[in-house]
């Protein structure tokens, strides 16, 4: 049974639990049975977001049990007030630092799960529930899609764009002499015999909780010590953040779901990376590169063995890249899509509600674009000679 606990939510006076009081067996046998993957979800990487991450903790629950008491149903929830400071009556899936807010949804008891799920949300008072980077074409949506035609309601689609992944059931070169062609290949090749002239190039995957530890100080201080760290976005740059991430990957590595791999140069780390397994997916969740590097490509180089590796791996079938559409580096590697985006899902039929919580939401996106372009815009004139 899932522990009730009195906590303020989106939506007023009314409550839901905390996340930190799942339980964390039940959620575990879950994240098995679910009908689509979401490696940022499973109890022991979303639990250490809660616990310490900057920005990202004391998220509430939303779930669902089964005739037998079992958890059928789980999504993190935060109220729509904290992530848009606006004070409308909505949910919002909690963002766990891997950009993907699929819920976990018995495969069995799906839509059973779904219509709980909407019905706790509305006896909190929500009018609408906001899933941000979802799988958009899934199991789970349609799930979800389901459910609400039945009640007369349909999700609205606020964001959408193509995400890259890897199809891992091909054949690693091949797919790699498809997706690059014979010149750029050549050409990474080259680079990648200009960084052995600084020692032997080797790529390691550290998969047991001592190795992933050791190997995971290493990433930190690839990460802090690129753009990411000039920025102040490095994980290892925030007490919450280190700890989430030292806490998460270790219990995910006792578990065999969290691997850390990196690309040596002789005695030098050049670019390290993490990754997160799910039933039969992988999550490339971060990459560091040592910026001294950077004209051998090495996080294209990391990104070919990681590619190598799973393909090679018979469990992993396919692999998120966690990316933002139109990645530099790793669309052109990985040319698989999925379509992932926002969506608000209506809880009652003609609300007036949803519709200011749909025209707030558009207007806070069309804000937050105009800020990026003119970021982009002034990025650009300080490129350009006066």
């Amino acid at each position: 049974m899932i522990r009730r606990a009195s906590r303020n939510d989106a939506t007023g006076d009314r409550v839901l639990p905390p996340l930190s009081s799942a339980p964390v067996g039940a959620w575990r046998a879950l994240a098995e049975r679910a009908i689509e993957a979401n490696g940022y979800y499973q109890p022991d990487w979303e639990l250490a977001v809660d616990a310490s991450a900057r920005g990202r903790t004391d998220a509430s629950l939303l779930s669902a049990a089964g005739d037998a008491g079992q958890l059928i149903g789980l999504l993190p929830v935060v109220p729509m007030r904290r992530i848009y400071r606006i004070p409308l009556p909505a949910l919002v899936g909690a963002e766990p630092y891997g950009t993907l807010c699929t819920p976990l949804l018995d495969r069995d008891a799906a839509e059973e799960a779904v219509g709980k799920m909407l019905q706790q949300a509305r006896n909190a008072g929500a009018h609408a529930l906001i899933l941000r980077t979802v799988s958009l074409d899934g199991p789970a949506m349609a799930a979800i899609r389901a459910v609400l035609a039945r009640d007369g309601l349909e999700p609205r689609v606020l964001s959408a764009y193509q995400r890259a992944q890897l199809d891992a059931t091909h054949d690693a070169d091949e797919l790699l002499r498809d997706a690059l062609g014979p010149k750029k290949l050549k050409e990474l090749r080259r680079q990648r015999h200009r960084l052995s002239d600084h020692g032997p190039v080797r790529f390691e995957v550290a998969r047991t909780p001592r190795a992933v530890a050791a190997a995971l100080e290493t990433f930190l201080a690839l990460e802090a010590g690129g753009w990411k760290g000039q920025r102040g976005t490095a994980l290892g740059q925030h007490a919450g953040d280190a700890t989430f991430i030292r806490r998460a990957t270790a219990a995910m590595a006792e578990a065999g779901r969290c691997e850390i791999i990196t690309l040596h140069a002789g005695g030098t780390p050049v670019a390290g990376g993490i990754v997160v397994r799910h039933q039969d997916r992988a999550f490339f969740f971060k990459i560091g590169i040592d910026e001294r590097f950077a004209k051998h490509s090495p996080g294209a180089q990391l990104t070919l063995e990681l590619t190598r590796h799973l393909c090679a791996d018979p469990a992993i079938n396919s692999a998120d890249s966690t990316a933002a559409p139109g990645h530099p580096m790793i669309d052109p590697i990985w040319r698989s899509r999925f379509a992932i985006g926002d969506v608000l899902l209506p809880l009652r039929r003609r609300d007036p509600l949803v519709g200011a919580i749909h025209a707030a939401l558009t207007l806070n996106n069309a804000a937050y674009e105009a800020a990026r372009s003119a970021v982009r815009f002034i990025r650009g004139r300080r490129g350009k000679p006066g």
